[in-house]
């Protein structure tokens, strides 16, 4: 009997398991290749908790797969010794959420481990907040972020507010992995949960906690009050968590001509009017654009559904078009901003530092430059720019004042430890209207950027190889690059080679090696001839291979030629 069928017939059977998800065993019964997908593997609980699509099934999110990620969790906590300090929990609009974040309260209640859930769905950066705020011990987020409406997922996060990192992270994975009879989940009800005062409830009042911290980060509320009747701006929550704390955000800042989209106002998990809820897919703006067309916006925001990412188009004066601002754009233009006027104004901190991911801009070196900021690189993932801010606390030495990646997301000030797609939302309103108040618009700033430090243009290449046999040839072509390193990309000389694998730089043209201050990974990064790089690595989440460019040219045309130029000499790669 194959290993799948065996794992299916022990659910089949197996009286723990209740009567929805005998009747959704019953339904694959002879669907051979449904029943494959869903039991040939265990949902790995990995560095970023779990993600799967919905349903019965070891490879599938459902209450069993859910409960044996927070049993394994608890399991930790108690070992600790930390059940008082709790648990905030927070979830999204996607299927199952409301359901895994509740049943994931009370497990951890019968544990004796206090929870604090929040009173509806809520974005992902509040949890963030909410678990520093609260003295939380950890913190569980129930979302599959920008994935399609089949998926759901479930983050952990810890004392620091960040996602769990090594040491914790493989600690919690190995407590998780002991648990192999789902009857060993501990659960309790609920009403029995808050007699004990263990189940406790967050309302809509710390929503203005939240807020209030966030806007603590506002530089120029006199140009916001100046702008507040002429800037409009389109927003959507693509039917996530954005929705009404944004509304209360705009309000709170005196927002005048703030046009919602409608049809993706409501929270909803099918995600009726986007294939893909992803503000990085141009196709997730259609709705908007069309109503940013209509009143005249001068800018169009979305979040993504547990919004930690920020999306964004600007109007265009001279053609009337938006264009879209890609997730270096949009983290540029807050960071000139941010640093110029806490500049300005004399409020930079002792030793200031910006962190970015070792896929980000190169403009982002030459802005630190300028304004005497020390730029840090992290590995991919919010999470290791939240460890940079972790070690900055530690030793006392740099204050970070902002953290940002290619895809999407940014965090500004350090409330949170995670990408806050909330707090983005209020800059670059801010940022629209400084500008705004000057006959200018976003476009004319970055404009103005490219002009000061150069023409920076970057872009991706991304190979979806699935399976087995794909994550074998991922493999492979990472061994090849490594033993068949390239002294030139394109028409550019390499000049360095990073490799994140055993920590190490070489300088291709003096011969010497240099330590990298950067946790092991399987990344490699080429510096080349005039500031421009490459960078390739396997992605963490998904059956992909990942290979950046960045390129610095004299002009847009002349930085998106040499862009395309250096791709297709990439692409050889990915065969």
């Amino acid at each position: 009997m194959e290993q799948y069928q065996k794992k299916y017939e022990e659910w089949y059977n197996n009286p723990v398991f209740d009567t929805e998800t005998k009747n959704e065993l019953e339904k694959m019964k002879e669907n051979e290749e449904e029943k494959k997908d869903s039991f040939y593997k265990d949902l790995e609980f990995g560095t970023a908790g779990l993600r799967g699509i919905v349903g019965a099934g070891t490879n599938r999110m459902n209450k069993y797969t859910v409960g044996k990620a927070t049993q394994g969790l608890a399991n930790y906590i108690v070992k600790n010794k930390a059940e008082a300090r709790g648990v905030a929990i927070a979830y999204d609009s996607r299927h199952m959420s409301s359901q895994f974040s509740e049943l994931a309260a009370l497990i951890l209640n019968a544990n004796g481990i206090k929870t604090y859930i929040f009173e509806s769905l809520r974005p992902t950066p509040e949890l963030s907040f909410a678990v520093r705020k609260l003295g939380c011990i950890s913190g569980i987020v129930v979302t599959a972020s920008h994935n399609p409406p089949k998926y759901n997922g479930y983050k952990v996060y810890w004392e620091d507010g960040a996602q769990i990192t090594d040491p914790i992270d493989s600690q919690i994975i190995t407590e998780v992995n002991a648990i192999s009879d789902f009857s060993k989940i501990k659960t309790i009800s609920k009403e029995e949960a808050i007699a004990k005062g263990l189940y406790n409830v967050i309302n809509s009042e710390f929503d203005d906690i939240y807020l209030e911290e966030i806007m603590k980060n506002t530089l120029n509320p006199e140009e916001i009050t100046k702008a507040a009747k002429k800037l409009k701006i389109v927003y959507t929550p693509l039917h996530g968590t954005g929705g009404k704390i944004v509304k209360k955000l705009f309000e709170k800042l005196g927002y005048k001509n703030v046009y919602s989209v409608k049809e993706q106002e409501e929270p909803d998990g099918n995600f009726p009017t986007v294939s893909y809820p992803n503000p990085e897919d141009p196709k997730a703006f259609e709705y908007a654009l069309k109503l940013a067309k209509e009143v005249d916006s001068d800018i169009v925001l979305a979040n993504d559904p547990d919004a930690d990412r920020i999306g964004l188009h600007v109007k265009n004066n001279e053609t009337g078009e938006y264009i879209a601002f890609n997730g270096n754009m949009i983290g540029l233009t807050i960071a000139e901003y941010l640093i110029s006027q806490k500049k300005k104004k004399g409020i930079l901190p002792k030793n200031p530092a910006l962190i970015k991911t070792i896929v980000s801009s190169n403009m982002a070196d030459r802005i630190c430059d300028y304004y005497g900021v020390k730029l840090f690189l992290a590995l991919t993932g919010f999470k290791n720019i939240a460890a940079r801010i972790r070690q900055f606390e530690k030793d006392n030495s740099y204050n970070c004042i902002m953290g940002y990646e290619e895809s999407y997301g940014c965090l500004i000030g350090t409330h949170a430890r995670d990408k806050d797609g909330i707090i983005a939302v209020m800059l670059l309103c801010e940022i629209a209207a400084y500008y705004k108040n000057r006959g200018l618009t976003l476009w004319d700033a970055m404009l103005e950027m490219y002009k000061k430090y150069g023409y920076y243009r970057e872009g991706q290449i991304q190979v979806v190889l699935e399976g087995a046999a794909g994550a074998e040839k991922i493999q492979e072509m990472m061994v090849n690059m490594r033993n068949n390193p390239p002294k030139t990309l394109g028409k550019y000389n390499v000049l360095k080679i990073m490799d994140c694998s055993i920590g190490i730089e070489k300088d291709l043209i003096t011969g010497g090696e240099e330590k990298i201050d950067l946790p092991k990974s399987n990344v490699l990064r080429y510096t080349l001839e005039n500031d421009c790089w490459c960078a390739v690595r396997p992605s963490g989440t998904e059956p992909k291979i990942k290979f950046y460019m960045g390129v610095r040219g004299e002009s847009l045309e002349n930085a998106e030629k040499d862009l395309e130029e250096l791709t297709e000499a990439m692409k050889k790669y990915t065969k």
